[in-house]
């Protein structure tokens, strides 16, 4: 008879896998019990509803990635001057880490950080930016270090935009690391996909704003 300890695990390992290929929405307790090979009792005892179990499920990333990060934006604020290409390199090791602690953790990581959003779980954000208020503080203070010339409005969106497609990429490493390696014959890890990511997200965070405000102005008033 399994402990509770191995019991908790089974749950949130089906869980993990279920939620990231599927989504929070679409994926059932049943279906979690089901996979798991526990009753609904365990899950109930042990999470009490689905919205506690998701957060358990995302917990176990972030208490390994986000102390990792505090820890690079910590040294990285110690600089006289910081580029923004600085600032997401902050985001490489911890994130490769990930993959240390659980086998593709990088990939599901990001996979669940995106069914998050899609999926419109609000409570994770609160949950997010409540429990690493302090990390995430640090990473805004450093972006802005990094271009002082960002208001919030930019920020916000440029951000999301970063978000979008980190979790494209990473979600969909395994695909682009087999399409990159039959189209140009070269074998591609993750290291080298972050690799190619972080210039390309510090060069749409940095972008002008003078460019893309005229952009704006220009779409709502129908001209060119």
């Amino acid at each position: 008879m399994a402990g509770k300890g191995e019991t908790k695990s089974r749950i949130l390992d089906a869980a993990e896998l279920l939620f990231a290929e599927h989504g929070f929405k679409e994926t059932s307790l049943r279906t979690i019990t089901s996979k798991a090979g526990v009753n609904l009792a365990s899950v109930n005892y042990h999470y009490g509803d689905k919205k506690t179990l998701v957060r358990a499920v995302l917990s176990r990333y972030l208490e390994q990635f986000m102390p990792a990060l505090k820890n690079e934006l910590e040294a990285l604020l110690t600089r006289d001057e910081i580029t923004m290409e600085d600032v997401f390199r902050c985001l490489k090791s911890p994130l490769i880490s990930l993959n240390n602690f659980r086998h593709q953790g990088a990939t599901i990581f990001m996979s669940l950080i995106g069914r998050g959003y899609t999926d419109v779980q609000g409570h994770l954000r609160w949950f997010i930016m409540t429990r690493y208020d302090d990390v995430l503080t640090l990473f805004t203070s450093a972006i802005c270090r990094a271009n002082p010339s960002l208001d919030p409005e930019t920020l916000f969106w440029r951000l999301h935009f970063t978000l979008g497609a980190s979790v494209f990429t990473m979600a969909s490493s395994t695909a682009l690391c087999e399409i990159a390696e039959n189209d140009f014959s070269r074998k591609v890890e993750t290291e080298d996909l972050i690799d190619r990511l972080m210039p390309y997200l510090a060069a749409g965070v940095s972008a002008p704003i003078e460019q893309a405000l005229s952009l704006v102005g220009a779409t709502s008033t129908g001209t060119e």
